[in-house]
């Protein structure tokens, strides 16, 4: 089988920025199903070994699409490296779901250059983290999504922020998290704050998660210790058709590390991507 991948770009809902996509194919399948995978926070859509990952869909016969978010702090031209800090801090929840709609609405159109090789009744998401509830709450609004898979996804976005956190963040306007890999300080803008509250009514995971219609597979490592496994069992509790998927020992981005040099993908997160792939397919 020849795989191929295309890259390309699309432009945010309001069209005041540009944002890289590519989508992973066999060009001799005609309808495919399709999968959109949707990145976490401080990640990217070639992060580590997601390109492997798309490979691996596409060889049982899934189109792969993936995407960096507008405002992840990634360029056009730089496109795995967090060259604009300013629109990182600018990011917010409801800009990430407007982007995912974009993207969602591109695979519908039937004028793009690969509708032909789409089943457009297959339209499947996952998101990794952050990028877990995104999709989840972006199913809920959209019902051509077919299933949902999370992995390692959080269960509530504002749960974290303390009353003293939000007030000091208030005051200073922006405040400052460390990526680890990078040793980047990176910057947050309180306007996420304020979108978030504005916006609970689109943003509430909790409350939100018992509409959702679509079967949904939940994934994630036991020895998570960026998002804890609880998090998984309360989406588990919430979501009306959700299956629980624990796997054992494994951490938060399933034995994957970025750069990935090996040809091969990391055992949890080939087991993971198996998971995900039977869930998606048709009973």
């Amino acid at each position: 089988m020849q795989i191929h991948q295309y890259n390309f770009q699309l432009k945010t809902l309001k069209g005041e920025r540009a944002f890289l996509a590519d989508i992973s194919l066999n060009k001799n399948e005609k309808k495919q199903p399709v999968v959109i995978y949707v990145h976490g926070f401080k990640g990217f859509k070639d992060f580590g070994a997601t390109n492997l990952v798309a490979q691996h869909f596409v060889r049982q016969q899934m189109a792969f699409v993936k995407f960096n978010f507008a405002y992840n702090g990634t360029t056009i031209e730089q496109a795995t490296e967090f060259a604009d800090l300013n629109a990182f801090g600018e990011n917010n929840f409801c800009k990430e779901l407007d982007d995912l709609q974009v993207v969602i609405d591109w695979v519908f159109d039937t004028n793009n250059a690969y509708a032909e090789h789409f089943d457009l009744t297959k339209v499947h998401l996952i998101g990794h983290s952050r990028g877990g509830g995104i999709v989840l709450l972006k199913a809920v609004t959209d019902k051509r999504i077919n299933k949902v898979c999370t992995w390692a996804s959080v269960a509530d976005y504002g749960e974290n922020w303390t009353t003293q956190l939000v007030e000091n963040w208030k005051e200073k306007g922006t405040i400052y998290v460390l990526n680890g890999r990078t040793k980047q300080q990176m910057p947050l803008n309180y306007q996420l704050v304020e979108n978030y509250f504005s916006n609970l009514n689109r943003l509430e995971i909790p409350l939100l998660a018992k509409e959702i219609q679509q079967p949904v597979l939940v994934v994630h490592g036991t020895e998570d210790t960026s998002v804890p496994f609880s998090c998984a069992e309360r989406l588990n509790s919430w979501i009306p058709d959700a299956t629980l998927c624990a796997v054992e020992n494994a951490n938060h981005t399933f034995g994957m590390k970025h750069p990935w040099d090996s040809k091969e993908l990391p055992k949890d997160l080939l087991n993971v991507s198996d998971r995900t792939i039977s869930f998606f397919k048709p009973s």
